[in-house]
């Protein structure tokens, strides 16, 4: 992609290192080669039951997805250590990791417990790192965000996921999906009912999906940050110009 012109209007920016400042246009984005494959989706839900609704309804999720055409995986969180209880070379950990990096647009969903997200939930976040040697598994990576929730509607576990999807650096899609009295909203083969409910998840997996064409081939460039470009910069520099090795 274009490497932006450095402006004219530079000298007012004395803090500023003209040589990796870069003024986006929207050229940029003309050389980004279209990827051909589905899109990838990875999708966690944050209960062990056996009758668990977040799963129902991430099951849900997932054929709406492949019926618009993507590619789905369901991690099972049975079996996952909670963090740091186990090396990450854990079978489990490292199935989820592999997972994270293979997708590239995630699925959330959480029920809300004590007016939180599960600790299920949150162990299997904390296993994805926020890098992996260069690698950032999570980092310009759609996502998408639902709970259920045993009695009224709310969205304390939404919140948080929120929070935790821009502390992974990914692009977190404006809309979202709660579910509330969830155990009257599935019916005896786990399949959801017709609701007003229901029309929300399609909206939110459609809505992910289109975010995840716009953006998976141009998430590099979405990311790209000046201050890790002069963090780079510096690191080569110290490292050249060392007087001995």
């Amino acid at each position: 992609m274009r490497r932006g012109n450095v402006s004219h209007h530079l000298f007012n920016l004395p803090n500023v290192a003209a040589e990796l400042f870069r003024a986006p246009v929207a050229s940029d984005f003309d050389g980004a080669v279209r990827s051909s494959h589905a899109p990838r989706f990875l999708l966690l839900y944050g209960s062990l039951r056996e009758k668990s609704y977040s799963r129902l309804l991430t099951m849900e999720a997932a054929r709406l997805l492949e019926a618009m055409g993507g590619e789905v995986k369901i991690f099972d969180p049975h079996g996952l250590p909670l963090p740091d209880e186990q090396p990450d070379s854990h079978s489990k950990v490292q199935e989820l990791r592999a997972l994270a990096q293979w997708a590239e647009g995630m699925v959330w969903c959480s029920p809300e417990r004590h007016g939180a997200m599960t600790g299920i939930m949150k162990a299997q976040i904390d296993w994805i790192p926020l890098a992996i040697g260069a690698v950032r598994p999570t980092q310009g990576k759609t996502l998408a965000l639902m709970e259920v929730s045993g009695g009224s509607q709310s969205f304390n576990a939404l919140n948080q996921m929120r929070i935790l999807g821009r502390w992974m650096r990914m692009i977190t899609i404006p809309n979202q999906s709660s579910v509330a009295k969830a155990f009257l909203e599935f019916d005896d083969t786990g399949r959801m009912k017709p609701s007003a409910y229901y029309e929300r998840v399609v909206d939110v997996m459609e809505e992910l999906f289109k975010f995840t064409l716009l953006t998976r081939d141009v998430s590099s460039f979405l990311v790209d940050r000046y201050s890790e470009r002069k963090e780079s910069g510096e690191a080569l520099s110290k490292r050249v110009n060392q007087k001995s090795i």
